[in-house]
């Protein structure tokens, strides 16, 4: 008996078999041949004529990550299981330069080898190829992963990434390269190699510390998704980003870097950066994301970094460890494909007394299986070689052997497999946990449409990054960044044709001038702008305290007040005393600015605090233009003796209600 179709049933069945269709992806090669099979195209990336799994794009990523997996020699995954800086021509990263020819999209072919410490500078195990030449570290090492420190125009970086992914492409198996960057888009004081890349020509935007301040979730997806252009235009397909860390020890050099100290306003800018940068899931036009330093490197002890071993001691309890878990989480719900821990060693928990990268407990007990997590677990920069706390006396080999158990999946750092590879030959290091690890290696790649398509469009990359209507949605990110904290006698937004002296003082290493009058190009509407204090009717300044840069530590004790940050506070004083005064403090830190404003203080009317912004958007705040929306990110303490008396690991509003000048959650509006 014959079955008819209704016509709605027969339509459905239609669609069905349409939506069942694979769909061509575009394909892009350089050396791969193309192959055309019951009408679809392939990349014959290996070269052999046929088609393989791994080749085939109709197949699940699983499927094809399997195949390629069981085609890859140990050699192969070893390079595969590291991640190290990339250079460019006349690219000297890490380097006094030698040459001052500009930087050009060719490739840097010197070998970079490091035998000491570059933070401590004290002698390592074994020499580090910190930075391979490049060929060779394609075609010898069998490097996939790289980190590109450089900052340049895009034209270039989008030249130099084709001629990387064709290199790769030519090479081998044919495996694409992932080109890792540390955050481009933001307004930083400390723009260090490792934390951020500071002024580039990518569209600028706030600090972080600004983008947790807007209070505008849906604002700062848009900002993740315009970097997320921005980036893949130029071939940068994953970001060492960004930073889930609580703020809880406002001395921690890195807070600049940080959400801030609560733990839920850091959990729903998370949850928004990753789904900006990444999408529901990676896809061809994703940046896969990093995110850093697992399971919260904010408690440190006296403020001091584990960069060094001053610094190694994390302080928690195990009430404040569930707190430093909740950004992560988000992140981690949110779908980020990798996680970073940091170099710390927990002090107070349950958990072992080594550092996070060696530490089976906190990877495989706390992420793994109670967390969910089931991306890549990328180590930080060299927990091998520089930073194995807790695991000193263990050899190069044992450290591999630990952090394989453990749970480490990519060490960053190193450039060179051979003591990885010793490991693997000494039975220290099971092939089991390096197959687990280079599959979810190639599956992040497959996932990101890198078999397919690695390469990018020059010219679209100088269309692309930092175009006006980028830089249009960054300038009102810049604004709603801005707090306005006090508003004494309503002083603001100024009346018109008020004339105002606005003086930046912004101290930095190896210049002797701090201060500088501020005079728009064009006069504005509102406001009037004077050249000299004695002309004006209200002084405005500008202050951005300067503390040490991170990598400049040497374990001094650290200080929050404004005269141990470079600040002549009798000079502030005197600028502000004759005059009503606008004070606009720049937070990279929770200062303590009692030694030029408290709640006595008569002359200065109005306090507001930046997070890395413009001369522009704080006008644009004084004068009425834009009504000021920002919350603080953190609470700042009011005293030098609360600082040093703090709990490293509880946020400011827990330390008592005599500790914080200006709390979390502060700002006002007109």
């Amino acid at each position: 008996m014959k079955t008819l179709l209704t016509t709605t049933a027969f339509l459905a069945l239609a669609a069905f078999s349409i939506a069942q269709k694979p769909v061509q992806p575009e394909l892009k090669a350089t050396s791969a041949p193309i192959l055309t099979l019951q009408g679809y195209q392939f990349k014959d990336l290996n070269k052999n004529g046929k088609l393989d799994k791994y080749e085939d794009w109709r197949l699940p990523v699983e499927t094809r990550a399997k195949d390629l997996l069981s085609k890859m020699s140990v050699e192969q995954k070893a390079g595969m299981m590291l991640i190290s800086t990339t250079r460019l021509e006349n690219d000297w990263s890490f380097e006094k330069p030698k040459t001052t020819a500009p930087v050009t999209g060719r490739f840097n072919e010197t070998d970079l080898v490091m035998k000491e410490n570059m933070f401590t500078r004290l002698p390592m195990p074994v020499a580090q190829l910190f930075a391979a030449g490049t060929t060779r570290g394609v075609t010898k090492l069998h490097l996939r992963n790289f980190i590109l420190r450089v900052n340049t125009a895009p034209e270039i970086l989008a030249e130099w990434s084709n001629h990387l992914q064709a290199l790769c492409e030519s090479d081998g198996l044919g495996i694409p390269a992932i080109v890792t960057s540390n955050p481009r888009n933001h307004i930083t004081r400390d723009a260090s190699i490792g934390l951020s890349v500071g002024k580039t020509a990518f569209s600028t935007w706030p600090g972080e510390l600004g983008l947790a301040a807007m209070r505008d979730p849906k604002l700062v997806r848009e900002f993740a998704d315009i970097a997320r252009r921005e980036w893949t235009a130029v071939g940068l397909r994953k970001g060492y980003m960004y930073m889930a860390d609580l703020a809880t020890e406002p001395r921690w050099q890195r807070v600049e870097g940080t959400f801030g100290e609560n733990p839920g306003l850091a959990a729903e800018t998370m949850r928004e950066i990753v789904l900006g940068f990444q999408g529901e899931k990676l896809s061809q036009g994703s940046v896969a994301l990093t995110v850093k330093h697992f399971p919260g490197g904010g408690a440190t002890e006296g403020g001091q970094d584990p960069h060094f071993p001053w610094g190694k001691r994390a302080i928690l309890s195990e009430r404040t460890l569930r707190d430093n878990l909740i950004p992560f989480k988000a992140a981690i719900d949110a779908g980020v494909s990798a996680i970073m821990p940091y170099y710390s060693l927990p002090v107070g928990t349950k958990y072992e007394e080594v550092a996070y990268a060696y530490n089976k407990g906190i990877l495989q007990d706390l992420l793994r299986k109670e967390l969910g997590f089931k991306g890549i677990i990328n180590s930080d920069t060299g927990p091998i070689d520089m930073m194995p706390w807790g695991v000193e006396d263990l050899n190069v080999t044992e450290r591999y052997k630990k952090s394989q158990e453990a749970g480490i999946n990519l060490y960053s750092g190193s450039g060179d497999p051979t003591e990885l590879l010793k490991a693997i030959a000494a039975g220290a290091v099971k092939m089991k946990t390096v197959n687990e690890s280079v599959y979810l290696l190639l599956k992040e790649k497959f996932e990101l449409g890198l078999f397919e398509n690695p390469y990018v469009d020059v010219q679209k990359a100088k269309e692309t990054v930092g175009n006006p209507g980028f830089q249009e949605r960054a300038e009102l990110a810049l604004r709603k960044s801005i707090v306005l904290l006090r508003n004494h006698d309503k002083l603001l937004p100024l009346k018109e044709k008020t004339k105002v002296y606005f003086e930046t003082y912004f101290p930095q290493k190896g210049k002797a001038q701090a201060s500088q009058v501020y005079l728009p190009a064009v006069q504005h509407p509102v406001i009037e702008f004077v050249q000299t204090p004695g002309e004006a009717e209200v002084v405005m300044v500008w202050v951005a305290p300067g503390a040490k840069s991170l990598f400049d530590s040497k374990g001094e004790p650290l200080h929050l007040s404004l005269s141990k940050n470079g600040i002549n506070t009798c000079y502030i004083n005197c600028l502000t005393a004759g005059k009503p005064a606008v004070l606009v403090m720049n937070y990279t830190n929770p200062w303590v600015i009692d030694e030029i404003y408290n709640e006595n203080t008569k002359n200065i009317k109005a306090v507001l605090a930046t997070f890395g912004t413009t001369p522009e958007a704080i006008i644009d705040v004084i004068s009425g233009t834009f009504n000021p929306s920002g919350k603080m990110p953190f609470s700042t303490p009011r005293t030098e003796e609360a600082v040093q008396n703090n709990r490293p690991d509880v946020p400011g509003y827990e330390e008592g209600p005599e500790y914080a000048l200006f709390n979390f959650g502060e700002g006002l509006s007109y």
